[in-house]
């Protein structure tokens, strides 16, 4: 290869995924002069319409992996949903992840991610595999009581995956209608906020982190986002001490983001994504170098800047598609988001509106001089986008 050729490829990454967090990936690559290659499977899939290229092809298909590794440098992925086995092939000839397989395998499966935090000591919602309910007589461990979660161990998101357990009859229901060896059980956590954390760590081991957000969840899809979260400096602290013991633990080159609970039992895991995540696209507009950026520094291997706040605080408040007999047109809406000067929407271009779908995002930068005001201002401005485009009603 000419050196001028090997400059060419050194520009390029590839992302296995093309939805809205390969788009807004996209989006910062332009700013690095990185091109960035897609595998997805269609050419109408966010970051397709506006990747350097694509390989047309299902994220799980190695073969199209492959095809892409030969056009870039490295590959990066948009979320957890890839066949490891298939893909530790092209890892063992040299192809370059970010992050490693070694590092995704124990985060792509919720029993794994469990039982990683029990062999770290991290704290977590106390759990049990669902194939250790006796399905003769179900009960629940003892000193657990409804309500319970159960959850998929794979494949599940946006609430999907997830069931509230309210009696022992709903038990009983999951037993007879589900795989066990497919689902786990996780006791009711009682907790005061929900709180998010968006670390990276490169290939030197330097962890950086966003300010810790705080996040509210609508029928267990995130609503909103308000950075940086309003706590003790202790238990920001906390939550980055977890994250560098994952990440370090793992060997992890990549982003992360971290769910947690914080109450009476201080702060608690609830869930791993091994990429980047609703819960930092406030850092577009609120940080030095967003989630996106570090992850495209990281895939490309240049300099990594510090995600640091660059104003007091933001909102983000996320947009989901709602049902016909509840929407004003869409035209309508987009245009009353974007007459409000405060509001910076990011429209991912998907085809359709189905119900609870996320089809874009607003961020509001916040002034506020302490957490109190930046709170006021968020509330209001949460207020002001509700009432141009609502929730979807239950």
């Amino acid at each position: 290869m000419t050196s001028a050729a090997a400059d060419n490829r050194l520009s390029r990454i590839g992302v296995v995924g093309g939805g809205q967090l390969a788009r807004m990936l996209v989006d910062a690559s332009r700013q690095r002069n990185v091109e960035v290659i897609v595998q997805t499977p269609s050419l109408a899939d966010p970051a397709a319409q506006i990747a350097a290229d694509v390989i047309e092809a299902d994220p799980v298909d190695a073969d199209a992996t492959q095809a892409l590794l030969k056009r870039c440098s490295s590959i990066t992925f948009e979320n957890e949903w890839v066949s490891i086995e298939a893909l530790t092939a092209l890892e063992r000839k040299g192809a370059r992840f970010r992050p490693s397989l070694a590092s995704l395998k124990p985060l792509v499966n919720k029993l794994h991610q469990r039982q990683l935090l029990d062999r770290l000591s991290i704290p977590s919602p106390d759990w049990v595999e669902l194939i250790s309910i006796d399905p003769g007589a179900p009960s629940l461990p003892k000193g657990w009581s409804f309500p319970v979660m159960a959850k998929a161990v794979t494949g599940g998101y946006d609430g999907r995956g997830t069931r509230v357990l309210k009696t022992i009859d709903c038990l009983a229901e999951l037993l007879r209608s589900v795989d066990p060896d497919d689902w786990i059980l996780e006791a009711w956590v009682d907790y005061e906020s929900e709180l998010a954390l968006v670390v990276s760590r490169d290939q030197s081991g330097r962890v950086r982190a966003l300010p810790l957000a705080q996040t509210h969840q609508s029928n267990q899809v995130c609503d909103w986002v308000f950075a940086p979260a309003d706590v003790e400096q202790l238990v920001e602290a906390t939550a980055y001490n977890i994250a560098a013991s994952l990440l370090t633990t793992l060997d992890y080159v990549g982003v992360m983001a971290i769910e947690m609970f914080y109450g009476s039992k201080g702060l608690l895991v609830n869930e791993i994504a091994p990429r980047t995540h609703n819960s930092g696209h406030f850092s577009i507009e609120a940080c030095h170098s967003s989630q996106f950026d570090q992850q495209l520094c990281i895939a490309a291997g240049l300099d990594i800047p510090d995600p640091v706040l660059k104003v007091p605080g933001a909102l983000m408040v996320n947009l989901l598609g709602l049902p016909a007999d509840q929407a004003t047109p869409l035209d309508q809406r987009l245009s009353a988001l974007r007459a409000e000067p405060s509001l910076n929407l990011h429209w991912y271009d998907k085809h359709g509106e189905s119900p609870g779908r996320k089809l874009g995002h607003v961020t509001v930068v916040l002034d506020g001089e302490d957490a109190s005001s930046r709170w006021r201002q968020a509330m209001d401005a949460l207020q002001r986008v509700r009432s141009i485009w609502p929730l979807p009603l239950n």
